[in-house]
């Protein structure tokens, strides 16, 4: 485990926007003793630190004289500053280089390749675990799939070849920071078409590994696991692409042929397939105005919910059933918690370092301590 000496376990960056702040209430709220918030404005930090109601002597500070010299006060930086292909590569590159443990919220797919290609070898030196897409982009996901594929060891002695990532239920919209990224995203897309095939593949983040053809999720369809229609889910680009990178990292547990696809369920019949057809054809965000750094009130959040079903499958028609669900909005409540979580589970977790994913790095500790803490239930269904 690296830096036990560090001043602080966990630098909260980006501590006055409105996930940062959710994430500082909730390390103050668990009690965490060393940790601090940064950003780039000492005023706000002040501001939200006695709105907050935390002590006059909680560490923070503005943005120091360089994010290396951050670094070295922590070992851990949890950053809520995106879009991060725009405010993020510096603070990785200064993370693999001092060997600091980094946790982010990044559903850019496109951008995360290029932080691969660019400071996985460093990391690997130093040390750093350098840990993308720790909410519900792609957590729940990531951990889901590791959480069947383990129980379908147990209970057939074998992975199951074929996953499918089903959205039962959920309530609670897209975060602000999520809309900018796509937005950044698109854009760098119109300037680098090499990006495009970046973010249609499913492999775009398993650099020498190429697996079988995936189901695109772009078009309404039945699905007869769930004797429901089924409809495209805006999240699915980025986390079908974590699960097979942490297949890649774990050296293929779910086998070289592994296929997997995520929808969301409407419901049966002929409604079912108006529903699944209007789905598609939706704007995802809907007429959302939300910029990054708003988001939506408490009670909001407390509402909010999800519930996703995975089904694996083996050709002999044997199937296994898991789910994963969360207590608070995803894009907010339930993120904030889940991103907390990671960075803490990193500071009692020895691992090796690298570019890597929360389910190739920290699966079961960070699994026990979302069901323990943050409101998350793993659940076999049959």
């Amino acid at each position: 485990m690296a830096k036990q000496t560090a001043e602080f376990d966990i630098i909260v960056y980006g501590a006055s926007g409105f996930t940062g702040r959710l994430v500082a209430e909730y390390l103050a709220n668990q009690g965490i003793q060393k940790w601090a918030m940064a950003g780039r404005s000492l005023s706000k930090l002040t501001q939200v630190r006695d709105e907050m109601g935390l002590p006059s002597d909680t560490p923070h500070a503005s943005t120091p004289a360089t994010l290396i010299d951050m670094c070295k006060r922590t070992r851990v930086v949890l950053t809520t500053v995106g879009p991060y292909q725009l405010y993020g590569p510096e603070l990785v590159a200064a993370c693999a280089e001092t060997g600091t443990d980094y946790v982010d919220l990044c559903g850019e797919p496109a951008w995360m390749r290029q932080m691969i290609d660019a400071h996985d070898a460093r990391a690997k030196e130093t040390g750093a675990r350098i840990v993308f897409s720790c909410g519900f982009d792609s957590i729940p996901f990531d951990l889901g799939v590791w959480f069947l594929q383990k129980e379908a060891n147990q209970r057939h002695g074998k992975p199951a070849p074929r996953v499918k990532g089903r959205v039962r239920k959920m309530q609670g919209g897209a975060s602000g920071g999520t809309i900018a990224s796509l937005t950044e995203t698109m854009k760098a897309a119109a300037k680098n078409p090499k990006i495009i095939g970046i973010l249609k593949s499913s492999f775009g983040l398993t650099p020498g590994f190429e697996g079988p053809a995936q189901p695109s999720g772009l078009m309404p369809e039945y699905d007869s696991a769930t004797g429901t229609w089924t409809a495209p889910f805006v999240m699915a680009p980025i986390n079908t692409k974590n699960v097979h990178r942490s297949n890649f990292l774990l050296g293929h547990p779910y086998g070289r042929d592994f296929v997997y696809d995520e929808m969301m369920m409407t419901t049966i019949g002929d409604a079912g397939r108006a529903m699944a057809e209007a789905i598609a054809k939706a704007n995802p965000f809907g007429d959302a105005k939300i910029l990054p750094g708003d988001g939506p009130s408490k009670e909001e959040r407390e509402n909010g919910f999800y519930d996703v079903l995975f089904i694996g499958e083996y050709p002999d028609g044997t199937s296994l059933r898991v789910s994963v669900s969360g207590d608070k909005d995803p894009g907010y409540g339930s993120t904030s918690k889940m991103i907390s979580e990671s960075a803490l589970t990193l500071l009692e977790t020895d691992t090796p370092g690298g570019v890597t994913t929360p389910g190739a790095v920290m699966a079961a500790r960070l699994l026990a301590r979302l069901e323990k803490n943050a409101g998350l239930t793993f659940l076999v269904e049959g």
